[in-house]
């Protein structure tokens, strides 16, 4: 056929192993096996420099661990003719091929997703169309769509699943139905009977009721808690200067100290201190809007004040940021000050007495024998601020919080609703999860094994982001692992004998 001179021939698809078709697991849009895999990036953004064939050594190798999925992020600027959105390159599609083809050789599952579509995409430069509104954007859209369901109509779902878009973010269900209809629409035209993954709701993370009609099923994220998964992440902004992550992460509301211009906001931050020792605490001031001046009281004595009056130019500020709505600024401060704690029991109370708001970000306890213990904040606006504990005994140090996020917050807050949609007919999985590799290394592998617990309770396969790079077993790049040296590769082998636990 013509179609497929420049790429591996179809029939090469077909007929690679019949065994293996059989050896997979068969899905259904109503309950998707507990699939465990990576994505794979080769042709996640065009003119990157990780852009080149799919290997076929991760497949072997991701086969040889033990794993039976890869998801396949795409851009659709690969497939198509000078820039013409409307015109599919068949050439193109011989990477695309040949992956399938590793898929079936290796029997591993693979799952196609347009991470940049027609009219959408999460990552820069943005759509010059906007696919939830121009109709034209949508009609391309289910053209590039019809294209794959035709070209890969004859290759199993035990081994060939789509997944349509990468996670939408601000839109509501009705307008995502619509959108989703018309794709599936286009697909079922030319293969009635594919299997069609959606990511859920609000970047993944909601299952969208209103996609039930359509006999699909849907895919979440794991990369909660954020300020854990993407620290110092470049391309998220602000995440250099959010504090080193914990995990389970001791948490609490508030985080903004209101000024008397504020009344109906007014919440000091109160410590009951218990202190063995003497220490030193180290607050770490965020954002000061305007003007403050925060005071450390241990009862009614003045341990500490500082006066903050952000303004223009260099200062003791990293970021000047005028409002001139407000004709005010807001600058970002992220420096460190410290206040001296004499030994005992006594409650202390950080007020800002005066001015308009500060943010604090982190807090962290010193003690005269070398214990050192960290509170990270993530202000939340309106919140008041809950009572925190500070402890030292001769041996330790430690915040006590109000509560955490740990094991416990994971399933109630993020999957007990993708478990529930499992169960109402839903097939489910996670579609990406990971740490970044600046997370630190022993703070990465206890949040995952709660992850991987968690998905393990909820029935949930998944796929690490990625095989090799920043999130992955192979060539990660962190600075705080012992690596094995693997076939020309760097091995976290601690990571992958987790991942193969579960």
């Amino acid at each position: 056929m013509n179609r497929f001179k420049h790429g591996l021939s179809i029939a090469v698809l077909i007929i690679a192993s019949a065994a293996s078709a059989a050896a997979l697991p068969e899905p259904a849009p109503e309950k998707l096996p507990r699939w465990r895999g990576f994505n794979l990036l080769e042709k996640f953004i065009k003119g990157s420099s990780a852009s080149g064939p799919y290997r076929e050594e991760d497949f072997r190798l991701i086969a040889e661990w033990g794993f039976n999925f890869v998801r396949l992020p795409m851009d659709y600027r690969f497939w198509i003719k000078d820039g013409q959105w409307t015109q599919i390159d068949e050439s193109a599609f011989a990477d695309i091929d040949q992956a399938i083809a590793f898929g079936r050789k290796y029997n591993i599952h693979v799952c196609l997703n347009f991470h940049r579509a027609p009219g959408y995409t999460v990552a820069q430069p943005a759509e010059s169309a906007d696919l939830w509104t121009d109709p034209e954007a949508q009609r391309v859209c289910a053209m590039h769509w019809a294209y794959f369901a035709r070209r890969y109509k004859d290759v199993p779902n035990t081994h060939l699943s789509f997944n349509l878009l990468n996670e939408p973010a601000d839109i509501d269900g009705e307008t995502y139905y619509r959108v989703v209809n018309q794709l599936v629409r286009a697909i079922r035209c030319e293969d009635p009977d594919r299997l069609i993954i959606a990511d859920g709701l609000n970047w993944g993370r909601q299952p969208c009721k209103e996609l039930l009609p359509l006999r699909l099923a849907q895919a979440t994220r794991g990369y909660e808690p954020f300020s854990l998964t993407h620290y110092k992440a470049g391309w998220v902004s602000g995440s250099e200067s959010w504090p080193v992550p914990q995990w389970p992460i001791p948490t609490f509301g508030g985080g903004y100290l209101y000024g008397p211009s504020k009344p109906e906001l007014y919440s000091p931050m109160r410590i009951q201190a218990d202190l063995h020792q003497p220490a030193t605490l180290t607050l770490t001031v965020g954002t000061v809007s305007a003007s403050a001046h925060l005071v450390a009281l241990q009862g009614e004595k003045e341990l500490w004040s500082h006066t903050f009056t952000p303004g223009p130019g260099q200062g003791p500020w990293k970021q000047v940021v005028y409002r001139p709505e407000w004709n005010i600024y807001q600058n970002v401060y992220d420096r460190a000050y410290d206040i001296s704690l004499p030994a005992g029991r006594y409650t202390l109370t950080l007020d800002n007495v005066r001015g308009d708001w500060l943010t604090l970000t982190g807090l962290e306890l010193k003690t005269s024998n070398g214990c050192r213990a960290v509170f990270p904040i993530h202000p939340e606006w309106g919140k008041p601020n809950e009572p925190l504990t500070v402890k030292s005994d001769p041996q330790s140090c430690r915040f006590v919080a109000p509560r955490y996020k740990d094991a416990d917050w994971l399933w109630q807050d993020l999957f007990s609703p993708w478990h529930q949609a499992a169960q109402q007919g839903i097939g489910a999985m996670v579609g990406e999860w990971g740490a970044y590799n600046q997370t630190p290394h022993d703070v990465t592998l206890r949040w995952m094994e709660d992850m991987l617990q968690t998905y393990q309770r909820a029935g949930l396969g998944w796929a690490l982001w990625n095989f090799r790079g920043a999130f992955g077993v192979l060539d990660s790049g962190r600075s705080d692992v012992c690596y094995e040296d693997f076939n020309g590769h760097k091995l976290d082998r601690k990571m992958l004998d987790l991942l193969q636990r579960y």
